[in-house]
């Protein structure tokens, strides 16, 4: 198939190191593609911001509120799932598919709001809000990398990754500056989805397709296949898995730990730590590795971040026990590597992939991903019931050490030369 990338090992130049055509500025498209995906992936976060609130008013039980928090976690997954298999993200323009999912998820996040009381339809609802998040996420990727090749793109999906690591830490701040119990949930849901249908009024008035965006491509039902069958392709993503073996887990649970390490009279210290760890060191973390990947190497920073997350997980105990501000200094370090990474194994796969259907590829390594966050999301309680939570974080160590060993087996394959223009 003419779309395909060329088979392993074929000889192939590297990519011109110019970021974008002579004229085209890629600043102000995506700096309104970043705030539009924040803006978007309030939704996802909205529901976990206000959910004393909901316990409150639904009488929901622990296992209630933590199948309210996973539902927007595997609407996402099958969303993105069915959106590869259907070639959604390539066959329609991504600016689209991104407008129309946040206009979706807004309207079913205000139905969530002003439409049920109690967890049966709000689980439906938090369901279908992933299914529409799917169609906001890995379009966005597709977009932003329109407007950058080579050296630049792993900056420009960096910033879009770093927004939606400061939307996920949000609910820490609103939690820790608030009494979370005490507000409206009702006024937040609806705040929330008034920003998502503002960010798909950016997406269409703002935002340009760039000079690298593929035009849209028929619908190809054999392109999942070839993206599982694609080495390089294959390796990037499992840098990614291993990444995500870790990276949604420690999100999730990193206040837990926190709070349990300072003791039961620091909880607002705990939740403001957690946000400055997991938003602002991460966010930061996200636009620094992007910067030096389109200098040094994709595998060069991906393999560093996880070999630096990787150790913090094996590190997590004796932090743990540590006085508080090595506990703090570690949390920052934590924070900063182990979403660094991130956006480079996306700007890998837009640079490996068949460019034609550059987005099945993203929103198939994405959907994949997030559905083995799952798994770590839910057996880590389990381990700290029975070892306490000082060591259970060291059950996240073998994510970081495959993901290093896929990027070290990439760069040693011939299709890395197509990485960063060159950089490996």
């Amino acid at each position: 198939m003419a779309d395909l990338a060329p088979p392993p090992g074929a000889p192939m130049a590297p990519p011109a190191s110019t970021p974008a055509s002579p004229g085209h500025d890629p600043v102000r498209p995506l700096a309104f593609l970043a705030l539009a995906e924040l803006l978007a992936m309030t939704l996802w976060f909205s529901a976990t911001a206000v959910l004393p609130a909901l316990e409150k008013a639904w009488a929901l039980s622990a296992t209630g509120s933590a199948w309210l928090t996973a539902a927007v976690q595997a609407g996402f997954v099958v969303g993105a799932l069915a959106s590869a298999a259907l070639n959604l993200p390539d066959v329609m323009p991504a600016r689209r598919m991104m407008a129309l999912s946040a206009t979706a998820g807004a309207a079913v996040n205000l139905a969530l709001a002003w439409g049920v009381s109690s967890i049966g339809p709000a689980l439906v609802l938090r369901f279908l809000t992933g299914v529409c998040l799917a169609g906001v996420y890995p379009p966005a990727m597709k977009v932003a990398a329109g407007h950058v090749s080579g050296r630049g793109r792993g900056l420009a999906i960096g910033i879009l990754v770093g927004a939606l690591t400061l939307g996920s830490a949000t609910p820490h701040l609103v939690v820790g500056l608030l009494d979370a119990g005490r507000i409206p949930y009702r006024l937040v849901l609806t705040i929330s989805s008034i920003l998502a249908a503002l960010s798909a009024i950016l997406v269409s008035r703002f935002v340009t397709d760039g000079p690298f965006a593929p035009r849209p491509a028929p619908f190809d039902p054999r392109q999942v296949r070839q993206v599982l069958r694609d080495k390089a392709v294959l390796l990037a993503n499992l840098g990614y898995f291993g990444h995500m073996w870790e990276l949604y887990a420690m999100w999730t649970w990193l206040a837990v730990f926190l709070a349990a390490a300072l003791g039961p009279a620091e909880p607002v210290a705990a939740r403001l730590l957690a946000f400055a760890c997991i938003g602002v060191a991460g966010s930061a973390g996200c636009v620094l590795a992007g910067f030096l990947a389109d200098r040094i190497g994709r595998t060069t920073v991906t393999i560093a971040a996880m070999a630096v997350s990787g150790a913090c997980c094996l590190a997590s105990p004796w932090a743990y026990a540590a006085p508080v501000w090595a506990l703090c200094a570690f949390g920052l370090v934590w924070g900063l590597s182990v979403i660094a990474d991130s956006a480079q194994f996306s700007a890998s796969v837009t640079e490996l992939a068949a460019p034609a259907y550059m987005g099945t590829a993203l929103a198939l390594q994405t959907s994949l991903g997030f559905a083995l966050t799952m798994v770590t999301i839910w057996t880590l309680p389990l381990l700290a019931a029975e070892a306490g939570w000082q060591f259970v974080f060291v059950a996240l160590a073998p994510g970081p050490l495959l993901g290093c060993l896929a990027m070290a087996a990439l760069r040693r394959r011939p299709e890395a030369v197509r990485l960063a223009a060159g950089r490996r």
